[in-house]
C-alpha cells in the first residue's frame, strides 16, 4: 500500500501520453481542406526512429563510459554489461530495419499528397543519427559529402555533433581495450611454444601464424600476405585499429573457444552486427527512396537514392573487424598454444 504522502503513478502520467499523443501535427491538414491520410503514418514512423536513436545513444554512452576505464576487471560484470547493451543496440537496429516494411505500405502517390509541403525538412537533418555515427567512430574525414552533412541544421545541433566528434568514440575505446590484451607481453607464457620461425622482429606466435596463413593461401590469394603484414605488423592508418589491436582482435576470433575469450568475442561480434544492421537499414532506405521518388531530389536537397548509395558504401565504422575474416585459417591448423597460456585462458585450472 502506498502511504498517503506518496503520489500514485498512473500509466498515462508516467509516459506523458497527453504530450506524446499530441505531437503529430499534420502539415497537410493546415494547408488543405482534407488532410493527406498517410502523413500520420509518416510522422509516427519518424518520431519512433528518433526515440530509438535516443535509446541507442543512451546505450552507446554507457558502453563507452565502461570501456574507457584504464582497466576492466574480468571478474566483474562490467564486460558482460557492455556486451549486453551492445547486443540491445543491434536488436533495436533490426527493429528500425523492419519499420521500413510499415513505411512501404504508403504508395508513391500517397506520399506525393504531402511530400512537397515538407520542404526543406528531411531525414538528412536528423542530428541524433549523425551524433550516433560519430559516437560509434565515424570520422569527419570519412563521411560522404562531408561538406553538406550539417546542411540546414541549426547551430545548437551542429555544436552537439562537433562535440561528439571530439570525444572518445566506441571505436577508440575498443581499440585501446584490445591493445591492453596481456598475453603477448609476458614471454613466460610462451616458454614452451614451438615456433616455426626464429625471426625476432615480431612475437614468435605471429611469426608462426603468418607461416600457417601463408600456407593456406591459394595462388590467386598470395597478395593477401602483404595485407597481413600491413595490418598486423606495420601499423594503422588514421582512424583505423592499430596493429596491436588488430592482432588482439584476430587472436580473439581464432581462439574464441577458450572460456576467457567468450565475452571478448561476443563484444566484437556485436560491433559487426551493429555495422551490418546500419548497412541493411541504409540499403533498405535507399531502395525505398528509389521506389517512392525515383530519380527526384530529396526534400532536403540531397540527390536522394544516389546519396544514400554512396553513404552505404562509405560509412562502415568497424570495417577492419569485418576484414579480419580474410586472415582466418582452418581451426584444425591453428598453432597449438603453450600450456602456460592455456591456463590463463581457462577457468578453474
Amino acid at each position: 500500500m502506498l502511504s498517503r504522502m506518496e503520489k500514485e503513478i498512473y500509466y498515462h502520467d508516467y509516459l506523458r501520453l497527453n504530450q506524446l499523443l499530441n505531437t503529430q501535427q499534420l502539415v497537410s491538414s493546415e494547408k488543405n481542406t482534407v488532410a493527406a491520410h498517410d502523413e500520420m503514418l509518416f510522422i509516427i514512423i519518424h518520431q519512433t526512429y528518433e526515440l530509438w536513436f535516443k535509446q541507442i545513444l543512451y546505450e552507446i554512452d554507457s558502453a563507452i563510459e565502461i570501456m574507457k576505464q584504464p582497466t576492466i576487471n574480468d571478474n566483474t560484470p562490467e564486460l558482460q554489461t557492455v556486451v549486453h547493451r551492445l547486443n540491445r543496440v543491434a536488436t533495436i537496429l533490426k527493429v528500425l530495419v523492419h519499420q521500413i516494411d510499415i513505411l512501404e505500405t504508403m504508395t508513391p502517390m500517397d506520399f506525393l499528397e504531402f511530400r512537397d509541403m515538407l520542404r526543406p525538412a528531411s531525414g538528412f537533418q536528423s542530428w541524433q543519427f549523425k551524433i550516433l555515427e560519430a559516437k560509434l567512430g565515424l570520422k569527419f574525414e570519412d563521411r560522404h559529402a562531408r561538406e553538406y552533412y550539417t546542411f540546414q541544421l541549426q547551430q545548437p545541433e551542429i555544436d552537439l555533433i562537433k562535440k561528439a566528434e571530439q570525444e572518445k568514440s566506441l571505436k577508440h575505446v575498443v581499440n585501446t581495450w584490445l591493445e591492453r590484451m596481456p598475453y603477448f607481453d609476458d614471454m613466460t607464457n610462451w616458454s614452451d611454444f614451438k615456433s616455426f620461425s626464429s625471426e625476432k622482429t615480431i612475437h614468435p606466435f605471429w611469426n608462426t601464424y603468418r607461416e600457417c596463413y601463408r600456407n593456406s593461401l591459394a595462388e590467386a590469394e598470395k597478395n593477401n600476405l602483404q595485407s597481413f603484414d600491413t595490418i598486423f605488423i606495420e601499423g594503422k592508418e588514421s582512424g583505423q585499429f592499430s596493429a596491436k589491436a588488430s592482432r588482439a582482435a584476430l587472436f580473439i576470433m581464432l581462439y574464441r573457444g577458450y572460456p576467457i575469450m567468450h565475452l571478448p568475442f561476443e563484444l566484437l561480434n556485436n560491433l559487426l552486427e551493429i555495422d551490418e544492421q546500419l548497412s541493411t537499414w541504409r540499403y533498405r532506405h535507399m531502395n525505398m527512396v528509389h521506389r517512392m521518388i525515383g530519380t527526384r531530389i530529396g526534400t532536403g536537397g540531397s540527390t536522394g537514392r544516389d546519396y544514400l548509395g554512396d553513404a552505404l558504401n562509405k560509412h562502415y565504422v568497424f570495417k577492419e573487424l569485418a576484414q579480419l575474416t580474410s586472415f582466418l585459417i582452418e581451426r584444425s591448423k591453428l598453432p597449438q598454444l603453450p600450456s602456460s597460456l592455456i591456463r590463463h585462458l581457462s577457468f578453474n585450472m
